[in-house]
């Protein structure tokens, strides 16, 4: 082989090795792209909380939601609780949710699962592993961790302490990550840095926060916080909006309304959630009784409208 006929080898070496190179890059890429729902049009898995259609029954609820559209389901485990006690079967039920292209976004929640002192924690981890229990039966990745039972004076340390252990539980036990709630009609955690404090000071790499834009308006912390968060270390999002008018003072749970119609700056806290790369679900939750007083499936079309529209707005 003379000099040119080794270059030109060489160049075809090198041509055919970065060609599958360049293959592979694209093939990287493609795998990590990220997913987007609703035929493309949302980065995030649009959930309906069962807060929004709560007199339904979970079942009834399932079936709505898988038939108008939805990604996934929030359910409450006041729900579950009842749906198990009267004989129903969780397993079958999660095996329904799934078989109906349905993901269950999250359970809520662990009550009273962080009382104050050693032997009351103590005494409350039975419930708690049984709600845990159920939780995961239905098939949730997760579960929410409430800082109750509410009370002034709520100590953070502590709290981080509680919360890592039912961590810990859930994870080992149970196969389910309890992640952290904030609460603004509260007296204990109402705003996301409190919660953030408590997930960060409970030293596990496996610590998440639950956040809600309601919760974050009335309790005073705002959305800037948002932008300088992981997106990883939000698990799940609640979504809704406030009517103008309203003031945090004077709001309650039943203020909230649908996504675009009040004054909530959600447009761009979309745009912040996409930039931090948070990639999880937004979660429509609603404790207003003029919707609960209509029909449910109706609630679950309007809903999922507003929230494609909410999505839409913020171009992302």
């Amino acid at each position: 082989m003379d000099r040119r006929d080794f270059l030109k080898t060489g160049v075809a070496a090198s041509a055919a090795t970065l060609a599958a190179g360049a293959s592979a890059t694209a093939a990287e890429a493609a795998k990590s792209k990220p997913q987007r729902f609703q035929k493309g049009a949302s980065p995030w898995a649009m959930i309906m909380n069962s807060a929004t259609i709560r007199p339904v029954p979970l079942k009834d609820q399932v079936r709505m939601v898988a038939e108008t559209g939805w990604d996934g389901i929030e359910p409450w485990m006041d729900a579950l609780e009842k749906f198990d006690a009267e004989g129903g079967d969780v397993k079958a039920l999660g095996r329904e949710i799934e078989d109906r292209g349905l993901r269950i976004a999250n359970i809520i929640g662990l009550w009273d699962g962080m009382p104050e002192g050693d032997e009351a924690f103590a005494a409350s981890l039975p419930m708690s592993r049984k709600r845990m229990k159920l939780a995961a039966d239905l098939g949730s990745p997760y579960v929410a961790a409430l800082p109750l039972p509410d009370r002034e004076n709520f100590n953070l340390a502590d709290a981080a302490i509680r919360y890592r252990e039912l961590v810990k539980i859930g994870r080992e036990e149970y196969g389910i990550q309890p992640i952290m709630e904030f609460v603004s009609v509260f007296k204990s955690v109402t705003r996301l840095g409190q919660a953030a404090a408590i997930a960060l000071d409970a030293d596990t790499p496996h610590a998440y926060v639950l956040p809600d834009t309601f919760h974050m308006w009335k309790g005073g912390g705002g959305f800037a916080g948002i932008a300088r968060l992981q997106g990883d270390f939000i698990a799940d999002f609640h979504w809704n909006d406030v009517p103008p008018g309203v003031t945090p003072k004077d709001a309650n749970d039943g203020t909230r309304i649908m996504p675009g119609d009040g004054i909530l700056p959600l447009t761009q806290c979309l745009k912040d959630l996409q930039t931090i790369g948070y990639t999880r679900g937004l979660s429509l939750e609603i404790f207003n009784k003029e919707y609960w007083a209509i029909d449910a499936k109706k609630v679950c079309e309007i809903g999922l409208r507003k929230m494609l529209e909410n999505v839409a707005t913020a171009g992302v």
